[in-house]
This record gives structure tokens, C-alpha cells and sequence, in this order.
């Protein structure tokens, strides 16, 4: 990675119907980085990754993606983008080969057919190419998918829940992949609700309901959480479960097979809440936060724009 910024916007906003979706959020990505960009549904993920890539016009806000200007330069930055949705979106009465081969006719790629087979290659799609892509399972399909995003040779790739539905051996691949990208120089931006996978980005930011709540590497964003967590183990967790939720002072508890996590940001008060429940039945320990913690405890404190008031 180097300092040059691939993204770099500011005070991007965007409303629908008069609720903001994306409201004045500002990031900045450098080459070769892959960034994850985290949060619930409805967060504005993918409106802000289409902002960028010219689908959809700010109503607000300024910056640049690929050196060139969001707003009136947006036909420049859809050539040099790979832009992969959450819904499998290429033709599923066509072959793999054939929809490579149709890709590459819109980016009016030189040497298509060589540019095809690359691709089909470095995919793992070369034995495969006669089949439908119709017939593909989720992990196949995803496999395609990034096939012709890359059919174009992008600078950027915008990745939007990319591994959604498909087995962990897949997930793991197709990461895999990602990093050997972007160690050629290929910049990644990523949404994902898997924790594991965000811990896989050199950088990362969580939005939610439209609003950037934390950013950094995973360290910076766990540390500036400021949690103090719990784990306890032994007999009736889930009737203590309850008794803890019941409590000011506690923000979250949540089952990790057979102990509970139990967090909050203030840990004096956090210990005297739980402190009654100091028996020798059960074994408590403090533990570091991670990173599933510090986003539960995020999404609790913000609010849904769309929440009935």
C-alpha cells in the first residue's frame, strides 16, 4: 500500500424522500487497500458505494474516486471500477464463457478472447466455462461474478456483500483472492456482515443508518470503543442472561456457545452490576472486546432514521 488515495470524499449526503440515507460521511481509501465498510441493513451501504461509482448523484458533498471528480466525471470512474452487487446480476441463460465474452463487449475490451480466457483461469472457471451460469451453485457464482468485474482490468473494486450465501470454503477463497489483488495494486472496498472477514481488511468503517461511527484498523476501532466484557461460565446461563440484561448498567449480553459475554462501556459500574453474581457456581473473567462486541454496541446507540418517533 502506498499514500496515494483512491477514495477521497467528503460530506457526501444523499435523502430519499426526505430521510437522509447518507449523511455527510467521509472516507478516504489508498491503493492497494482493502477496506470493509460495515453495518446494519439499511445503513447506506450500498447507496454510498453507488455515489461512488456514478450510479446515483450526491445531493451533497464533493471528493474523488480514481483521481476523478464524483460528481461531474462519473463516465470516467465507471470504466476503471469492477462494481460486484449482492444479488447475482449477470445472465443465467448464458454460459460462463458467454457472459465473460458479453462483459468484455461493454468495456470494449481489446483482445477480448484472450482477455476471457485470463480470466476464466484466474478464477478457476477454465473447466467449467460451458456450463450455465444459471446452474452454478452461490460459491460458483461468485467466482463469475468477480470473473467479470476483473474482466476490464479496474483500479477499484466495490464489493457489496460479496460472499453472501455461500460456504465457508468459498468465503475463504474468494478472500484469498482479494488479497493476492490487492497486493498487485488493487484497491478493495467491501461491505460484509461477517466479523471474520472484517478483521481480514487492512482498514475498516461502520456506519449506521447513515451516520460513520467509527473507522480505523480493527485495534484503533476496538480501542476506541472503550468496552469492558465479561465472559462467565457455568450452570442456568440463560435465566442469568436475563437477570443481566435487566441491569442499567449492562449494554449486551450475548451467548458464545456455553459462556456469556457481557459488555458495557463503563467498567466500574459494570463490575458492581455484576458482582452479585460473583458465586462460586460460576466462573467470570475479564476478557478483550472484539471486534462483534464493539458493533452491537454501536448499532444499540444509534439511531434508525426510519424508527417511528
Amino acid at each position: 500500500m502506498n499514500g496515494e488515495h483512491v477514495i477521497d470524499v467528503r460530506n457526501v449526503t444523499k435523502r430519499f424522500n426526505g430521510k437522509t440515507v447518507v449523511n455527510r460521511l467521509a472516507l478516504q481509501v489508498r491503493r492497494g487497500e482493502i477496506y470493509g465498510f460495515l453495518g446494519p441493513n439499511g445503513s447506506g451501504k450500498t447507496t454510498f458505494i453507488r455515489m461512488l461509482c456514478g450510479l446515483l448523484t450526491p445531493d451533497e458533498g464533493e471528493g474523488s474516486c480514481l483521481g476523478f471528480d464524483i460528481r461531474r466525471q462519473s463516465d470516467q470512474i465507471k470504466l476503471q471500477v469492477g462494481y460486484m452487487t449482492q444479488k447475482f446480476s449477470l445472465y443465467e441463460d448464458l454460459s460462463i464463457r458467454e457472459n465473460l465474452d458479453f462483459i468484455a463487449r461493454l468495456y470494449r475490451v481489446r483482445d477480448r478472447r484472450e482477455a476471457v480466457e485470463k480470466s476464466l483461469a484466474r478464477l478457476g472457471l477454465t473447466g467449467r466455462h460451458k456450463q450455465l451460469a444459471g446452474q452454478l451453485s452461490g460459491g460458483w457464482k461468485q467466482r463469475l461474478s468477480l470473473a467479470a468485474c476483473l474482466i476490464h482490468d479496474p483500479q477499484l473494486l466495490l464489493l457489496d456483500e460479496p460472499t453472501a450465501g455461500v460456504d465457508p470454503k468459498a468465503r475463504r477463497d474468494f478472500w484469498d483472492e482479494v488479497h493476492k489483488l490487492a497486493a498487485g495494486g488493487l484497491t478493495a472496498l467491501i461491505t460484509t456482515h461477517y466479523m471474520d472477514e472484517a478483521e481480514r481488511c487492512h482498514r475498516l468503517a461502520y456506519i449506521a443508518y447513515g451516520n460513520l461511527l467509527a473507522h480505523g484498523t480493527v485495534e484503533e476501532v476496538v480501542a476506541a470503543a472503550g468496552l469492558t466484557t465479561w465472559s462467565v461460565s457455568g450452570p442456568d446461563l440463560p435465566r442469568l442472561a436475563e437477570e443481566l440484561r435487566a441491569r442499567p448498567a449492562v449494554e449486551q449480553v450475548v451467548a458464545f456457545g456455553n459462556t456469556l459475554h457481557i459488555s458495557a462501556r463503563d467498567a466500574e459500574r459494570l463490575r458492581d452490576a455484576l458482582s452479585p453474581h460473583f458465586t462460586p457456581a460460576h466462573h467470570w473473567q475479564t476478557i478483550p472486546s472484539g471486534l462483534e462486541d464493539v458493533f452491537i454496541s454501536l448499532m444499540q446507540t444509534a439511531r434508525d432514521q426510519y424508527a417511528k418517533p
